[in-house]
Formats: structure tokens, sequence, C-alpha cells
């Protein structure tokens, strides 16, 4: 989970109310996509799959006032033969 910043939410809800895009949430939201992905492949690796298939990603705000942002890598891990 990533929490998120009181001042870049601020900025963010201006840029929202002007227009663009928010650059500050896309890094986060990049990172955070990027760490889901690390974890779901260590752990087929760890049981010895050799590729995920189905891998989906799902985000959730969660916590108090939605403060923490929540990012899953789901998918089956398998072990290729031949």
């Amino acid at each position: 989970m990533v929490g998120a910043n009181i001042v870049r939410d601020m900025f963010a809800s201006v840029r929202d109310v002007v227009g663009g895009r928010s650059g500050s949430y896309e890094k986060v939201l990049a990172s955070a996509r990027e760490a889901a992905l690390e974890a779901i492949e260590a752990d087929a690796a760890a049981r010895g799959a050799q590729a995920i298939i189905g891998l989906g990603i799902d985000y959730e705000v969660v916590g108090d006032k939605g403060s923490m942002l929540m990012v899953v890598a789901t998918g089956t891990a398998v072990k290729l033969s031949g």
C-alpha cells in the first residue's frame, strides 16, 4: 500500500479543477504497480513457475478518508512443459 501525501493531494486537487494530469500521482501509481508486479513474479518463481497467465491489476483506495492506495496483482502461476 502507498500512503497519500497531503501536499501532493492538494496540488492534484487544484490540477483536477483546472485540468491536466497529475504527474506526482502518475509516478506513485507506476511505482505501486511495479511493486505489485515484482511481488507476484517473486511469488511465482518461489513456487517454481516460469510464467503467469491471466494477469490482472486492481487499484483500491482504502484507509481513513481514502488516504491509502492499494495495488494488487493477481494471476495464475504456471510451469511450462516442453
